[in-house]
């Protein structure tokens, strides 16, 4: 059985598909709750089983109320991707707007953070799970512009780190994954407009294109997968060798 949160789209959906069709049952969640459904409804259409339901990530008691519901329909949770995250513009560090700060914070950070604190609290119980929380290059790496999102995914990183090593003796691995430039909605809207920015990852991103959604998905079901079974706390570049420079 797998969890994921901002699943109506992008990297999200393409992890719950890709657990559909490995066989789990999935529980979609979104801030934009019938997408959510909507998306379920097609993977059961096509021989699946999902459902879906609203969470916004920033609010604990609609996580815990989220993760609550999947065990009760599906019976436990094996599998979790705390995948919802938001961007904001890029600012001059000395400019940012505190609001835009505690927005991308209370998503990115507290987000998974509370994610997954209640994916523990059932995995504990079980003895056995594995979650992926979805970081960034930007967890590995610093550019100019990007201090506060930056920020929250290094925040990600340094959390998989402690829960991986605190919970490798329970049977529960977490680990993350480091998306390059992904071509998803949110990386879209973002660049809208912004050529010379298109040029720069262009030019970074070795392999010389945008990532898919389906390749991030891969490493995720990799990573929970008994083919990963010794891999603990691990922040996994999945950039086209962006951070390989």
């Amino acid at each position: 059985m797998a969890f994921v949160t901002g699943a109506g789209m992008g990297m999200g959906l393409a992890a719950a598909r890709a657990f559909a069709a490995s066989g789990a049952a999935v529980m979609l969640t979104d801030i934009d709750g019938d997408l959510a459904i909507a998306e379920a409804q097609r993977i059961v259409a096509e021989g699946g089983k999902a459902i879906g339901m609203a969470c916004d990530v920033s609010n604990e008691t609609q996580v815990a109320a989220a993760v609550d519901r999947t065990v009760a329909e599906f019976g436990r949770l094996d599998m979790a991707f705390n995948n919802a995250g938001i961007q904001v513009p890029p600012s001059d560090a000395a400019d940012e707007p505190i609001e835009l700060f505690e927005r991308v914070t209370a998503i990115n950070q507290r987000g998974v953070w509370a994610s997954m604190k209640h994916e523990l609290r059932i995995m504990r119980e079980q003895g056995s799970g594995a979650i992926v929380n979805n970081s960034s290059l930007g967890g590995l790496v610093g550019l100019p512009g990007r201090a506060a999102y930056h920020g929250t995914k290094h925040a990600v990183l340094g959390m998989t780190k402690s829960a991986g090593v605190e919970y490798a003796p329970r049977g529960v691995r977490i680990n993350a994954v480091c998306p390059g430039t992904i071509d998803t909605p949110m990386v879209r809207s973002m660049l809208e407009g912004q050529a010379d920015a298109m040029a720069e990852i262009m030019r970074d991103q070795s392999i010389g294109r945008l990532g898919h959604a389906d390749e991030v998905a891969a490493a995720v079901l990799w990573l929970c997968s008994p083919g990963a079974s010794f891999i603990v706390g691990v922040g996994l570049p999945v950039d086209g060798g962006f951070t390989a420079h």
